[in-house]
């Protein structure tokens, strides 16, 4: 591998046969109410929140580690010693060529309580199939939890434990007044240790680590590790204003980049796990993705701002209220949309059945559609669509600098292309092109300046017709593994 810092996720570690393994994985949350000066200790802090922060082992059944013990071709004398050692180990282990139990695995991570009564916020990935998980407080007291509802899309889980005595608990603050600057500290068990302080500042905020579709993640350097995951982050009041998540580290060490899952989304999930044990999202039903500058220099738009719809779902609530392809959401809701992860933040936050205003640019100019949210599938779909390559070869574009060919039977069998997808097939592209920055081998162009194609001829006469009139650059609709995207390609000025 090689050294080169990666994301690291999960519970810390896992002991399992004498053999001990870890999983990446840690979770860091920052965020201050208001600028403060450097304190002279944190030990008051330290002393009012730790009661609440526990430690949770979650035990997992070691997939695909199935032992067995060899048959013998022999036998021992019965009640002799060998005879009883082998018994013993055939009863652990599954002996004369039967299966054993598959091993099990523990792994470490943090939680904190928010209610006296026992409910216990974690990460998902910490207890994420577990089949048995214990909660250690402060006190050294273990007590067994259940899971009331986890959020795959968030890493959030909420278990509930039964203490038979009101609990020490801490509070959500506001991280949306958390500032770049503002003193964190954050509270866990890495790795497996139990109780540890550390403290830091909030290095960023609103930071995208592809974790999930609605990252928007503190960064914070306050030192976390292997174990932290599920763990508070505090601001200097005592409340809990993330739940730490990920470490950016070469190494699985803290190396100062840490994130965490702001207090403002966290409590929303974790009220929504309390009272119905799952999360429902609104949803609009379309795919979308974000607007380059180049997109935004084809549709006449002053900035790279918004989300341009891709795809409309037929029967979907954005289909319903009039949207269509090619439109660029501004706003939702009588919110700006910065980009497309914003837009899918807002949606989600909308419950299904809500009524909601859009503004979008279509035509060069803004227009007023009200659309009313649905309830979102068990997987999401209003993601950015992934990129893909694929294979072909044909005609020759100078305007493009690729290959291009013609939809033929012969070639939708060669690259799985449906039937229902028109347009021009892109076979490669060639190195250094200023096609080179969005197209890709396997793509279909199926409209170029918003007009559809069905030739390559047709592609490289639109596409130098734009050039002709100086235009910065073109915008493409293209279906890449099954799913339509729109490109905003640079055009040199012929």
């Amino acid at each position: 591998m090689s050294n080169v810092a990666t994301l690291q996720r999960g519970a810390l570690s896992l002991r399992t046969l004498g053999l001990g393994l870890t999983m990446g994985g840690l979770l860091v949350w920052s965020g201050v109410a208001a600028a403060a000066p450097v304190p002279d200790s944190f030990s008051g802090l330290a002393k009012k929140v730790t009661p609440a922060v526990v430690n949770i082992a979650a035990s997992h059944r070691l997939a695909g580690a199935e032992a067995r013990t060899p048959e013998l071709p022999f036998s021992f004398p019965p009640g002799s010693p060998f005879e009883r050692f082998f018994k013993q180990f055939e009863d652990q282990f599954g002996g004369n060529g039967k299966a054993a139990e598959p091993p099990v695995a523990t792994g470490l991570g943090s939680g904190f309580i928010i209610d006296p009564s026992g409910y216990v916020v974690t990460n998902n990935h910490v207890v994420d199939a577990a089949t048995d998980i214990q909660v250690r407080l402060e006190d050294e007291s273990v007590y067994p939890a259940t899971v009331v509802g986890v959020d795959a899309q968030t890493d959030l889980a909420l278990l509930k434990i039964d203490a038979g005595r009101p609990l020490p608990a801490v509070q959500f603050g506001d991280s949306d007044r958390a500032e770049v600057g503002d003193w964190v500290v954050a509270v866990g068990n890495p790795f497996g240790l139990g109780g540890t302080v550390t403290a830091g500042i909030i290095s960023a905020r609103s930071r995208n680590i592809d974790a999930g579709p609605y990252d928007d993640f503190l960064q914070i350097d306050a030192p976390i590790n292997q174990g932290n995951s599920g763990g508070p982050l505090f601001d200097l009041d005592g409340r809990v204003i993330g739940v730490n998540t990920a470490i950016f580290s070469p190494n699985g060490g803290s190396v100062g980049i840490g994130f965490a899952i702001p207090a403002a989304m966290a409590k929303t999930v974790v009220a929504a796990l309390r009272d119905h044990g799952k999360v429902e999202r609104g949803w609009l039903g379309v795919m979308i993705q974000k607007v380059t500058d180049e997109m935004a220099s084809a549709l006449g738009l002053d900035g790279a701002a918004g989300a341009i719809v891709t795809e409309v779902k037929p029967d979907g609530p954005a289909a319903a209220a009039g949207l269509r392809q090619g439109d660029v959401i501004l706003a939702f809701d009588g919110t700006r949309v910065s980009d497309a992860r914003t837009l899918a933040r807002l949606v989600a936050a909308r419950p299904a059945g809500t009524t909601a205003p859009i503004t979008v640019w279509r035509d060069r100019s803004e227009h007023a559609l009200s659309v009313v949210t649905g309830e979102q599938p068990a997987r999401v779909a209003e993601l950015e669509p992934a990129e893909s390559q694929g294979q072909g070869g044909a005609w020759h574009s100078e305007a493009l600098g690729a290959d291009l060919a013609a939809l033929t039977p012969e070639r939708r069998a060669e690259t799985g292309i449906a039937e229902d997808v028109a347009g021009v097939l892109v076979t490669d592209v060639k190195s250094g092109s200023v096609f080179e920055q969005g197209l890709r081998p396997g793509d279909v162009i199926k409209e170029v300046a918003r007009t559809p194609v069905t030739s390559p001829e047709q592609v490289e006469a639109l596409v130098e017709k734009a050039r002709s009139q100086a235009k910065g650059a073109v915008l493409m609709l293209v279906s890449r593994q099954g799913h339509d995207l729109f490109l905003g390609l640079k055009l040199g000025v012929a």
